[in-house]
């Protein structure tokens, strides 16, 4: 008996449309941005799943993710098809064990940077060899390390929803390295905690041992009840006032929003307003009341 679809995937059927689902950022081309982020979507591709990639990141850059759960060792979603239920996605990451984890603290611990740099948001490039020293890997390596399930009725798996999930996780991977530990069993402030107290508990050189000149105290003023009183402010205190050369600089700093789902990127759409803001705040400062009050007026 001849299974009921043939060639490297069943025939297409249109997806139903999502409002609000999670969409990627990548509108064409390849996708995650960072070494690491793209080093998971190369697992993903080994398979060698054909048109069912394609099809992957169709669903992702169309919204048709409803939602997205990251846990340790374990990924839930929910995909919408052309069906009216959407399908339960599962992904299961093999985790490391308690012992492998030391050992991999141990050697992070011995230099700092690795520490710095992950807290910075940032995958160092040579991580993986840190892993490796501790007899363990960062990314799956078989085929047996991930183990992927959707309830479509797609004889293959991983199928077109398992992809566009994957895809996803890859920008989400862009966007916060310390996803991927945990995926690997353990969670951001988990993994800080444990190098804080292997570097505490690793020796000093020498050089960092010794004590640090005192630091001499600051004098006291010759009047301290103006201390309490204080005093006008200098002319030209605030200096020269202007916008901020860069507009949402603090929004920008802080990165994407996790697992967006509008149409347009969030510092896109509101770098715009940031501006506008700016221009306002400035008349508000100047005294310019009748240009402000105009833009109230009904």
């Amino acid at each position: 008996m001849r299974p009921p679809f043939y060639g490297d995937f069943p025939p297409p059927s249109r997806p139903r449309d999502v409002k609000g689902g999670i969409r990627a950022r990548s509108r064409r081309g390849a996708f995650g941005e960072n070494w690491w982020a793209r080093r998971w979507i190369a697992v993903l591709e080994s398979f060698e799943l054909g048109g069912r990639l394609q099809r992957g990141r169709s669903y992702a850059r169309r919204g048709q993710v409803v939602s997205i759960a990251i846990g340790k060792g374990r990924v839930e979603a929910l995909v919408q098809g052309s069906r009216e239920t959407p399908y339960d996605v599962k992904l299961e990451v093999k985790t490391l064990p308690a012992p492998e984890w030391k050992r991999l603290a141990g050697v992070l611990a011995r230099e700092a940077r690795f520490a710095a740099r992950l807290l910075a948001g940032e995958m160092p490039a040579d991580v993986e060899d840190a892993f490796r020293g501790a007899g363990s890997s960062l990314f799956p390596q078989r085929r047996a390390d991930l183990r992927t399930r959707c309830s479509c009725p797609d004889w293959s798996n991983p199928c077109k929803h398992i992809a566009a999930v994957y895809y996803l996780l890859g920008e989400e991977f862009d966007r916060d390295p310390f996803l991927i530990f945990r995926l690997r069993g353990l969670d951001r402030d988990e993994l800080v905690g444990l190098l804080d107290r292997t570097a505490a508990a690793t020796p000093a050189p020498p050089e960092a041992a010794r004590a640090a000149p005192p630091i001499a105290p600051e004098p006291l003023p010759e009047t301290p009840s103006g201390f309490w009183r204080g005093s006008d402010l200098p002319q030209g205190f605030l200096g020269e006032v202007e916008p901020p050369p860069v507009s949402a600089a603090l929004l920008g700093r802080l990165g994407q929003f996790p697992f967006w789902r509008g149409r347009q990127p969030l510092l896109e759409a509101v770098a715009p307003i940031y501006g506008a803001a700016s221009a306002l705040g400035l008349d508000v400062f100047l005294g310019e009341v009748s240009r402000v009050a105009g833009l109230f007026r009904p």
